[in-house]
């Protein structure tokens, strides 16, 4: 199991709080003091989870934030003394997992990195690496975190790709939007729930034939999407 963590703030006494109560806890701790090195820190480590201040010397953690979800899903907890909530809104919307005020707890902390590592490697472990509908027409690689309509890839936002790999999990299982909008937007997010519709309606447009006749995101009146059934490879 990879119990790397990649820990990226300018203040000197938060990495090594962070550090020594998560490698008391048997993580092994990666520090970087600005967002040049985090970025640089974390393509080499390819940690489980990124611990990220928002407010760095040379470039903002929003800005890291959107550059790791280009090219990755790592689970990333945000750490910033902006406590509004349309701070915490907007870290969680760029593709946070969870969000903490400081000063904050360092037993919390721990607990929240547990908590994170615990639902996003819940979400995130495929029953099969490849999953291909009708005669290949769509295909999951969650692999490769390529979504592939006819052979060709398609160009999924973050969201829309977590959106649909947790869908692709226990394809044919009903999800509640909370439980989808948990997943997609992350568990703190006090937001409207049927913003996932939104989020639906665009995965929609990119990976159905017809969106208004949708062929695998189908709606359960009253409950929730589903994903239509699969063959696994």
């Amino acid at each position: 199991m990879n119990r790397n963590v990649v820990v990226i703030d300018d203040e000197q006494s938060v990495r090594d709080v962070v550090r020594g109560y998560l490698e008391n806890d048997g993580f092994v701790v990666f520090t970087a003091e600005n967002g040049r090195e985090g970025l640089a820190l974390t393509a080499r480590v390819r940690p489980a989870l990124v611990v990220l201040d928002l407010m760095l010397p040379d470039v903002s953690g929003e800005e890291i934030c959107r550059d790791i979800r280009t090219r990755s899903d790592v689970p990333i907890l945000m750490l910033t003394a902006r406590a509004s909530e349309d701070n915490r809104v907007d870290g969680l919307r760029l593709g946070a997992d969870d969000y903490l005020t400081k000063p904050f707890s360092p037993r919390e902390l721990v607990a929240r990195v547990h908590a994170v590592l615990r639902r996003t490697r819940g979400a995130d472990v495929p029953l099969v690496e490849v999953l291909s509908f009708g005669e290949r027409e769509l295909e999951i690689d969650t692999v490769q975190h390529e979504i592939r309509c006819d052979g060709i890839v398609v160009d999924l936002t973050p969201n829309e790709y977590k959106l649909l790999v947790t869908l692709a999990r226990f394809p044919g299982r009903v999800y509640t939007r909370y439980e989808l909008v948990t997943h997609v937007q992350g568990i703190d997010f006090d937001g409207d729930e049927r913003t996932i519709d939104a989020h639906v309606k665009n995965l929609r447009k990119k990976i159905e034939p017809d969106p208004r006749r949708p062929r695998y995101v189908l709606t359960v009146v009253g409950s929730g999407y589903r994903l239509a059934k699969a063959h696994g490879r």
